[in-house]
């Protein structure tokens, strides 16, 4: 089963809360307490709450972040809840507005619980495909935990930009979909900004639901997605 689910506005807690059955792969991506979406004294303690509420719907979690910040996650994981990797965002193209180092890079933290499967196989291809359907591929080759793709800046990812002030490109959310889901599969992104994670998961034929407590942002991912809001306002959604 694929499809796409927008609810409406409301708390990252209410979304995952109301969730009622077991999601396959929940994507984090909360602003980053820099200023942009405001900034809060208890953001670490609030981050590590919403990786909790994830663990208890969800196989696999992603956490995005700036990587002097998302690291206090791995301080208090939940029970049964482990790293599998941490990826890195790296991009050459980010505007320097300040003086000094210019950031280029972002981490993605893959946490999972035990047993939760993984598809690397998705990543072969159509020669190493062939000899797997053989059985001659002597071993099954991963991608690396550098994912290195370009901001959608300027006239870079034009037709993607949705005015989003963090918008991620495509190409960067859909390794994570890959590696962890198969067709059919539901994936959740409770803060889903701009839309891409719902983008990506329409073109690779999983199910996803989206929300975020910005109108704004529901609003942007509405009409990217071309979906209305889900006609069920009620908190819980039946999965």
């Amino acid at each position: 089963m694929s499809g796409i689910d927008i609810l409406s506005p409301r708390d990252v807690f209410e979304t995952l809360k109301g969730v009622d059955g077991r999601v396959v792969t929940t994507i984090l991506d909360p602003w980053y307490n820099k200023g942009v979406g405001g900034t809060r004294d208890d953001y670490h303690s609030w981050l590590r709450r919403v990786v909790a509420e994830s663990a208890k719907i969800s196989d696999h979690i992603f956490v995005w972040g700036f990587p002097e910040i998302v690291h206090h996650v791995l301080d208090d994981l939940p029970e049964g809840v482990s790293l599998v990797a941490w990826l890195t965002w790296y991009y050459k193209n980010c505007p320097s507005v300040i003086r000094g180092w210019r950031s280029a890079q972002l981490t993605c933290l893959h946490l999972s619980h035990k047993g939760a499967k993984l598809y690397p196989e998705h990543f072969l291809n159509e020669v190493q495909l062939e000899k797997q359907r053989q059985g001659k591929l002597r071993y099954m080759p991963s991608p690396t935990s550098v994912l290195e793709v370009p901001m959608n800046i300027g006239w870079v990812g034009k037709k993607e930009q949705m005015g989003h002030p963090a918008q991620k490109p495509e190409k960067v959310i859909e390794p994570l979909i890959l590696m962890t889901t198969q067709e059919g599969d539901l994936v959740l992104d409770p803060m889903c900004g701009a839309g891409t994670t719902g983008a990506v998961c329409r073109k690779l034929g999983r199910h996803v639901i989206l929300s975020d407590e910005s109108e704004h942002s529901v609003e942007v991912t509405r009409n990217r997605l071309g979906v209305d809001i889900a006609s069920k306002e009620a908190a819980t959604v039946a999965v």
